[in-house]
């Protein structure tokens, strides 16, 4: 053959490889599928509530976040609320601290009472700064203790590109988010049903009918199937915008950063939402607290423990690749007591093609006491005569 004609063919096969490997649903962790979107936002993230990455622009970029700040907020007053730390009832006065700040607020007054419900619901609904340092002077005691929880769930969260200096995002030395961290807080949000129930009142009236709340987040209204998180916006920070939807199963988180006009921020994540719901299905797996396993347990007051899926599990695939899917269960065939209630003892891991695409631990539904040493003797004599 011609060395010119080999040299094509040569060049032909190595671009057939190459589109091979891009069309791929699976590299290196990240699902891929037809060409990505173009994004104005200087950063930018797209994963699913697994945490599987489909898109992403400078995602590690530490930027001013504005108001993006209160999904870490809210989170915060939920995890409380959960804890039995306080109870939506409370009834909280304003600081003048909390009168003091500035941007989007409910316009609290000194000495004005408000309940954790209320507050939570500005927060939540119009971003209101003011509502947000209340709460938080009402859980921790100052912005100041707030805020040093906040950075320590984010460092239990594993966040290293984010630091807090403020409860509400308002402009400050040493504050910053990253988008990927921002999906990470968002990832454990709509974990929490009240979270996202906040997150989708439209609008709400308070004190007694006198305000009208709008909700800031108009995809409520725009897109099929959003129903949070958060948006955000100062001078510094442009336009920033954390939302969630669900369509089929299929739950996406999407974090814009530094948008250059208003609305940009939700021009650019639904057009992120619109490219993952076309090219990617969440294929339903197991659910949480469902049987998987029962194990023999050993030197245990009863003698086998069920393993339960820890979460829900559904498994984000690039559409057309959701065949030929296998399901694995890793688990020791033994396990020795004490057993506790909740702590992992396996996982289920699903395959294609001997790679795996992802798992889900399996914990033990109950508490297996180590049994006592006179049990554990008539367990062996009885186990010497069945062998007899």
């Amino acid at each position: 053959m011609h060395r010119r004609n080999k040299s094509i063919l040569v060049g032909i096969i190595l671009l057939s490889i190459i589109i091979g490997f891009s069309h791929s649903p699976w590299i290196q962790g990240k699902a891929m599928a037809a060409a990505a979107p173009e994004t104005t936002a200087v950063s930018a993230i797209l994963m699913d509530e697994n945490g599987t990455i489909l898109f992403e622009k400078d995602p590690h970029k530490r930027l001013p976040p504005a108001s993006v700040t209160k999904v870490m907020t809210l989170l915060l007053a939920i995890e409380a609320l959960e804890q039995g730390r306080i109870q939506l009832a409370d009834e909280v006065i304003t600081s003048e601290h909390a009168w003091r700040q500035g941007g989007s607020q409910i316009w609290l007054e000194p000495g004005e009472k408000m309940t954790v419900k209320e507050l939570m619901t500005a927060v939540a609904v119009v971003s209101a700064n003011d509502a947000a340092v209340a709460l938080m002077e009402h859980i921790y005691g100052s912005e100041e203790a707030a805020v040093e929880a906040m950075n320590k769930r984010a460092a239990e969260l594993g966040l290293t590109n984010t630091h807090f200096s403020n409860v509400n995002g308002l402009p400050a030395e040493n504050h910053y988010m990253s988008a990927y961290d921002t999906a990470l807080i968002a990832r454990e949000a709509v974990k929490h049903p009240y979270y996202l129930e906040l997150c989708s009142i439209k609008e709400h009236w308070l004190r007694g009918g006198k305000n009208w709340l709008v909700n800031t987040n108009k995809l409520l209204w725009w897109y099929d199937g959003a129903d949070g998180l958060k948006t955000g916006w100062t001078e510094e920070a442009k336009y920033c915008f954390v939302g969630t939807a669900k369509r089929n199963g299929l739950r996406l988180i999407g974090v814009v950063f530094a948008t250059p006009e208003p609305w940009s921020h939700l021009r650019e994540c639904m057009k992120l939402f619109d490219w993952g719901f076309a090219n990617f299905v969440a294929v339903p797996i197991i659910e949480k607290g469902a049987v998987v396993e029962r194990v023999k347990v050993t030197k245990g007051e009863v003698k086998e423990v069920q393993l339960v899926a820890k979460d829900n599990f559904n498994l984000l695939v690039a559409k057309g690749e959701n065949k030929n899917l296998q399901k694995l269960v890793k688990v020791n065939p033994k396990i020795t007591a004490p057993v506790i209630e909740g702590e992992k003892y396996g996982e289920l891991v699903v395959v294609k093609d001997g790679k795996e695409l992802g798992k889900v631990d399996l914990v033990a539904d109950q508490t297996v006491p180590k049994a006592s040493f006179m049990t554990i003797l008539k367990d062996m004599v009885s186990t010497l005569f069945l062998f007899n």
